[in-house]
């Protein structure tokens, strides 16, 4: 699964501040494998330490499968950081395809939650999960539906919050939220990543309580643009979804991308090689990486004019330590 990361503190020009973020760390191109083969070194390491110095402290490493979830615990635990246990809309046959069948499936993710709740590495949202009506090649309306509705069972059993995917899928998607009694604002609920819906689908999520996280995806077109500047300061996180949703020169936000200091670029977005021409150090272009975060930080600040840069990336760290208990990263 991709890289989502949520942002915090920082950056004057000089990059004084800090960002804290929000990530996935789990897919095979941070380690040099593209589309099941070995293509460069692995330079998971390298990854890390330009999204160090892009400002980056802490992150939540979300899981996308069973399978997936315990490799998120795990470089969690490893790292310091935190982890979401559950399945993508998109692996949901799984549940039905796992030995001893759908319950057996539910129970894993149970049980992998109920023994990772506290210290080092600990759980920290349910998901991802949700529904993915663009891709049902990978797993039927039906079957998304009847295991989405199980893994809302493990966030109130638990009482996390939801970390959600909803493509294609706006009305069963809240109906199925409101059904199991996530409809009303009020207890930290979740937060819906890589949005890419419309304005009034942002304000129906909102008043239903949940967060909205925007990545490059998120920005786009200029309808994207309406519908990002349409999340109120105390709903709006931020990620990049990396290796996936890189912020390009043909998407609307550039224009305000093209504003960015060169002393953040260099940050953020550093000189990259092609994949034939790895060079270790150096990130692979056109695979988005976790220190791109800033970048899309920068595009929200220009959508709001007279906001200062900082006074978002704050806002966006006091939302996220809220939703999902973070606690300790406000002595951070």
């Amino acid at each position: 699964m991709p890289v989502t990361i949520i942002p915090s503190k920082p950056v004057p020009a000089e990059l004084s501040g800090t960002f804290r973020f929000i990530v996935n760390l789990t897919d095979a191109v941070f380690h040099g494998i593209h589309h099941g083969k070995k293509k460069h070194e692995d330079d998971f390491e390298a990854v890390l330490d330009r999204s160090r110095l892009a400002g980056v402290q802490s992150m939540i490493i979300t899981g996308g499968s069973l399978r997936e979830s315990k490799t998120a615990l795990s470089l969690a635990a490893q790292h310091g950081f935190f982890a979401t246990v559950g399945c993508h809309p998109t692996r949901s046959k799984e549940f039905d395809e796992y030995p001893g069948g759908p319950e057996a499936y539910l129970q894993a993710l149970d049980s992998l939650i109920s023994d990772n709740l506290h210290g080092k590495g600990r759980v920290v949202a349910i998901g991802e999960c949700g529904l993915d009506y663009d891709r049902t090649h990978f797993a039927p309306e039906d079957v998304q539906r009847r295991h989405f509705r199980s893994q809302l069972f493990l966030a109130k059993k638990y009482k996390l919050p939801l970390f959600l995917h909803s493509r294609a899928a706006h009305e069963d998607f809240v109906n199925i939220l409101r059904d199991e009694g996530f409809g009303e604002d009020g207890e930290r609920k979740g937060v819906v990543h890589s949005f890419t819906g419309s304005v009034e689908e942002v304000v129906e999520l909102m008043d239903m309580g949940f967060h909205i996280s925007i990545n490059g995806c998120s920005l786009k077109t200029e309808q994207n643009l309406l519908t990002a500047k349409a999340i109120r300061p105390d709903k709006l996180l931020l990620e990049t979804d990396a290796p996936w949703c890189s912020m390009t020169s043909t998407h609307a936000s550039n224009t305000l991308l093209e504003t960015l200091p060169a002393s953040l670029k260099s940050k953020y977005f550093p000189s990259s090689t092609k994949l034939p021409s790895f060079t270790m150090g150096k990130p692979v272009k056109g695979r988005n990486e976790p220190s791109a975060i800033g970048g899309v930080a920068w595009v929200i600040h220009r959508l709001n004019e007279g906001v200062p840069f900082e006074k978002v990336t704050e806002k966006v760290h006091q939302n996220t330590i809220q939703l999902f208990g973070l606690d300790e990263l406000q002595v951070a």
